[in-house]
């Protein structure tokens, strides 16, 4: 019960790395665009996570490497999908509507009544979170709902590629496929770069990628080893919570009072539910799997 809270507790922390990242990678919009975001963002992510993790690519069967593979391209579409909508509609609201995918997988795969009432607790602060904002743009909307879709693909896969591959070596794999994918973007965004803004892009850029992707993404995997996805949904609801409060230190991006009571209702969601933990020692062969890689 102990390691399943404090992968709790590192998942709640992954959740805010992402957010302050995201925010931090945002005020370079004008200069790079948020695809330019996005492309830079894998490019120190794969750069980081292959030092670390230094996978073994030679000798890997397709059914092994399948999963990360995948990841990688869920990765590409979730995060160019978010940085559209938080261009149109801001990062706290562009986040909430995200958060649809993590809800979706909390209230489907779980068998607890207590998850689902974390979850429909977590719910009910979306729905306050975006529902008092009046002229929302739609495709920044249809933008959200894309990024909720691919989130939840990427829970599923996240997983996946954590049972199929030791350590953090499914997300460097993933970060590596992100990065080939986004490399065009990336060539497009650097030529057309002002040379006198070079420094300020890498900077952000580096803080972006460890911040929004090497670090938070290596968190989600190995806390998959020891969380139900269910829970690990629920603790995601922290997203819109912490997008919402690096909108507004880091963008300016102000929230209404009941933006605020959705917030509230965020978070008392993931605190119940990381208080609670889950309820059930993991199967066997699962155990022996977060045994040979731990957290921490």
């Amino acid at each position: 019960m102990a390691r399943e809270r404090i992968a709790a507790g590192a998942a709640v922390g992954g959740a805010v790395s992402v957010q302050v990242g995201a925010a931090i990678g945002a005020t370079i919009f004008p200069l790079v665009g948020p695809a330019g975001v996005v492309a830079l963002r894998q490019a120190v992510a794969a750069i980081a996570l292959l030092a670390v993790a230094r996978p073994q690519l030679r000798g890997l069967r397709w059914p092994t490497v399948r999963p990360a593979i995948l990841l990688g391209l869920v990765l590409v579409v979730m995060n160019l999908t978010l940085y559209g909508a938080v261009e149109r509609i801001g990062l706290g609201l562009a986040v909430t509507l995200e958060f649809l995918g993590p809800l979706a997988v909390a209230l489907l795969g779980s068998r607890r009544r207590f998850d689902l009432v974390c979850a429909v607790i977590a719910g009910i602060g979306v729905v306050l979170l975006t529902g008092t904002v009046p002229g929302l743009d739609v495709v920044g909307i249809l933008l959200g709902l894309a990024a909720a879709a691919a989130w939840a693909a990427y829970i599923l896969l996240s997983q996946r590629a954590g049972r199929s591959l030791p350590g953090i070596q499914g997300t460097a794999i993933a970060s590596l496929v992100a990065a080939i994918l986004t490399s065009p973007i990336l060539v497009i965004v650097l030529v057309g770069l002002d040379p006198h803004e070079l420094l300020r892009v890498a900077l952000v850029a580096l803080a972006a990628g460890i911040l929004s992707s090497a670090l938070p993404y290596s968190i989600d995997l190995l806390v998959l080893r020891r969380l139900p996805r269910q829970l690990f949904g629920v603790l995601q609801s922290v997203h819109p919570a912490a997008a919402a409060v690096a909108g507004l230190i880091v963008l300016g991006q102000t929230l209404g009072a009941w933006q605020i009571a959705g917030l509230v209702l965020i978070t008392a969601g993931n605190a119940i539910a990381v208080g609670r933990g889950t309820p059930s020692a993991a199967p066997p062969a699962r155990r022996r799997l977060a045994e040979v890689s731990p957290i921490g």
